[in-house]
């Protein structure tokens, strides 16, 4: 296939990857682990990791996972924890046992952390105890055999404790939770360093991940992302976006929470590299994470257009050094051409965007990395990647032409968990994955997105599929029919917006609200609600005209 953007690479980058050198992701975290080994690798709270000490806890940690858990390969395990050192570990550890990660929002209701451990047959979890209380009450439902909890301050030493204690005395921020059976960390970790590893023999056909995503149905499908397909995307994002940052010699922030595919894919990256990741649990606290900045001599971010807006937008940010700035990352959500000028005026480097999503591992397409400014384009695409713009029938479209965003290349995923069906949808049979974005492509081979096909939601990078928030609404009795559609907004992009007929004229907002709060997490709220008094535009076969929702100026209820 004719492929213009090859054409057009930078220097130095190569337009294929070589897959052969590693095995798996474990074989490649390994070598990073012994390369670099009195390196630091993690920094979080004050601490600081070493790639030797990460490579101890993790092995220890899948030790206890196949001896003491009695875990068998292939077997699924949740991590539902934010940016703490801890994820790290495990991650590696789940892995390096031959088993499966599961990522799990931490901020998901009851009911939507129940349908994932469900639908994926997690035999284990390992929860921050803060949201332990989400797992007691659903707990009896899943096919959990082990449940690993842990505090914040589990691997900061001897200021860990101090951590915990505050944590939850003084902040009270671990609310009571019961779990019978559940195993700390600390225990878990003691535990496995007398044990020995049974090595695991991994491919990269196998499965590394079940990482969860929406689909127009609204129900939450796990893409089967094998080693391969994240390892390759590791060594495409590599070549691409990593081009100028030296071994064993980068600092890289990553506030963007690791059970994001983005941030997931990125961690490893830089891990493999040798760099330090500087770990942010909680990027809404500015004036911590800027105290962070200041302590830590960085050439490396990744983040999404909110984080970079509100950095941008916070007075503390002007005292930062930015001097050994090397590379500024954004993904997950359209940048902002504002967001994006103001980033090169203060930073003196380009905001990078890139494209993709998790049935990719997820970086398909990105603008180079000395991209001169801003331009709309998402980008061309990475080496081993093909892009098409097709039509309805899969025909390829010239240049200029609006289509469908179809890829192909060694991250495709290998398909939906237990879903042939919705795989079948996606994924063509020589290949193709049907991304539902709209598109252009130029005679350079750069992309533009035009539209979305679908009706997702992007808020703050997190996607948002309307089913899922139309189905909590009609849960209310009061609702007779309710929509829900993203809407621009300055600070996220989009916000969920609820178009709602009430079966009860006496049903409020406030109370719907309320209502929505039991059962969905904070990025999927409704942010507006608009209440009509006629019934909602609807296709001939029922389905909800989102698009008139979005387009109709607000009814009078």
């Amino acid at each position: 296939m004719h492929k213009p953007w090859l054409a057009h690479y930078p220097a130095g980058i190569p337009a294929e990857i070589d897959l052969g050198r590693h095995t798996s992701l474990v074989d490649a975290m390994a070598e990073a682990c012994t390369r670099f080994a009195d390196r630091p690798a993690l920094h979080s709270m004050g601490r600081t990791m070493t790639y030797r000490e990460l490579d101890e806890a993790s092995l220890a940690f899948a030790a206890w996972l196949q001896h003491d858990a009695g875990l068998a390969r292939g077997e699924r395990v949740a991590l539902m924890m934010p940016n703490l050192l801890q994820y790290p570990v495990v991650l590696l550890g789940v892995l390096r046992a031959g088993l499966v990660v599961v990522n799990v929002n931490p901020l998901y209701t009851p009911r939507e952390l129940e349908h994932q451990l469900q639908d994926s047959g997690a035999a284990a979890i390992v929860v921050l105890e803060n949201f332990a209380s989400k797992l007691e009450p659903v707990v009896a439902a899943t096919r959990l055999r082990s449940i690993v909890t842990t505090q914040v301050g589990d691997l900061l030493g001897f200021k860990g404790r101090i951590v915990n204690a505050v944590v939850k005395h003084v902040k009270k921020m671990v609310p009571q939770w019961r779990l019978p059976g559940a195993v700390s960390l600390p225990q878990a970790l003691a535990a496995g360093r007398h044990r020995v590893l049974e090595p695991v023999t991994l491919a990269q056909a196998d499965l590394a991940f079940l990482q969860y995503t929406g689909g127009t149905t609204g129900v939450a499908k796990g893409a089967m992302l094998s080693h391969g397909n994240v390892l390759a995307n590791v060594l495409q994002v590599g070549a691409w976006l990593a081009r100028d940052m030296e071994d064993g010699r980068e600092t890289v922030v990553l506030p963007l929470p690791l059970y994001h595919v983005f941030a997931l894919m990125a961690s490893i990256v830089f891990l493999r590299k040798g760099s330090m990741l500087v770990l942010i649990a909680n990027p809404r606290d500015m004036p911590d994470m800027l105290k962070t900045l200041a302590s830590v001599p960085f050439s490396g971010i990744i983040g999404v257009n909110t984080l970079y807006r509100a950095l941008l937008d916070a007075p503390g940010f002007a005292a930062i050094d930015l001097s050994r700035l090397k590379l500024a990352v954004a993904g997950g959500m359209a940048v902002q051409k504002v967001v994006a000028q103001r980033w090169r005026e203060r930073a003196k480097v380009p905001l990078v965007e890139g494209y993709g999503l998790t049935e990719a591992s997820p970086v398909a397409i990105a603008n180079p990395v000395d991209v001169v400014e801003w331009s709309g384009t998402i980008g061309m695409p990475i080496p081993s990647t093909d892009v098409v713009i097709a039509d309805d029938e899969g025909r390829v479209l010239p240049a200029g032409s609006v289509g469908e965003i179809r890829l192909r290349g060694p991250q495709v995923m290998q398909g939906y968990w237990l879903r042939p069906d919705e795989t079948a949808e996606v994924l063509t049979a020589d290949g193709w994955l049907r991304t539902g974005d709209m598109g252009t492509m130029d005679e350079q081979g750069f992309v533009r997105i035009t539209d979305r096909k679908k009706d997702m939601i992007v808020v703050s990078g997190f996607k948002v599929f309307p089913n899922e928030v139309e189905d909590v609404l009609a849960m209310h009795p009061g609702v007779r029919e309710a929509g829900a559609v993203g809407v621009p907004d300055e600070h996220s992009g989009e916000v969920v917006k609820a178009v709602v007929v009430r079966a009860d004229p006496e049903l409020s907002e406030h109370e719907l609200l309320a209502h929505c709060r039991q059962h969905l997490t904070g990025y999927k709220m409704p942010r507006r609600i608009e209440f009509r008094s006629e019934p909602l535009p609807r296709t001939n076969v029922g389905k909800i005209l989102r698009r008139e929702l979005r387009d109709a100026p607000p009814a009078t209820p």
